[in-house]
């Protein structure tokens, strides 16, 4: 397994705590694949600063590829977080070089020698979505709580396995949701609602999956390590609801220590 990851990348930064650590979602997804026993490649763009070379030699430094990582004039992602019993709670985002990311062609092609391409809703590449699919690469997209956002909609029609999060909706509302972002052509819809477990739809059937009790250090990574454990089993071919219990215990692990990874 094989899988390239790409769009944004960021610190973390906990400004109560005075800690932080790389993370965001495409490379927090090929952190985890590494984890999981598969391959995995970043593609995106940092600054010249010292976060983006932090960000560079952690990711490398977990046997990810970063060949096609940019480095550009300016400053690299941070988001900042605080800790408010015991969830974590986003503040600002200073996007920094990553605002001016678009992949490439050399990066599409790049790409396109994996089994899979994931990216998410600030990764400023879901517009490569339709040609990679179009090259008989399966696509993965994670539209965080933002499902009908505008690149969510982009993506949809050539996303293999189209993800969001929900975790205030009831069953009934999920599966509508599910139903509507599936009509819009993605293949495979999941959604991850917390402490709810998931919902996925396919469109011919509904399937859910509880959750991996563990002890809650911090929720950061959550989604992203279940979209990892997810798409480890997809593309294994195994059915809806083991991808969905591999997606489960592979947030549990995360959700059990500080920091995304």
């Amino acid at each position: 397994m094989k899988i390239a990851c790409i769009g944004d990348n960021c610190i973390d930064r906990y400004d109560d705590l005075k800690k932080e650590s790389p993370g965001g979602n495409p490379v927090n997804v090929a952190v985890y694949t590494r984890r999981l026993g598969g391959e995995a490649s970043y593609i995106g763009a940092v600054g010249d600063d010292s976060y983006g070379e932090l960000i560079i030699s952690s990711v490398r430094s977990k046997g990810v590829d970063v060949s096609h990582v940019r480095t550009a004039h300016g400053s690299s992602t941070v988001s900042h977080i605080i800790m408010k019993d015991g969830e974590r709670v986003f503040g600002d985002y200073d996007e920094g070089v990553m605002a001016d990311f678009r992949p490439t062609q050399d990066d599409i092609d790049f790409m396109c020698g994996h089994d899979l391409v994931v990216t998410d809703l600030w990764g400023h590449s879901e517009e490569a979505l339709e040609q990679i699919q179009a090259r008989g690469v399966p696509t993965a997209f994670d539209a965080s709580e933002r499902p009908f956002a505008d690149a969510a909609l982009i993506a949809a029609p050539y996303s293999s396995v189209f993800f969001f999060s929900d975790d205030r909706s009831s069953d009934v509302e999920i599966q509508t949701l599910l139903e509507k972002i599936y009509s819009s052509g993605a293949k495979t819809v999941v959604a991850m609602r917390g402490s709810k477990g998931s919902m996925a739809y396919n469109g011919e059937e509904f399937f859910s999956f509880g959750i991996v009790p563990c002890d809650v250090v911090d929720t950061l990574g959550a989604g992203d390590s279940y979209v990892a454990g997810f798409l480890n089993a997809w593309l294994r071919k195994r059915p809806i609801p083991e991808c969905m219990r591999c997606g489960a215990e592979s947030a549990a692990l995360t959700i059990g220590y500080f920091g995304a990874w």
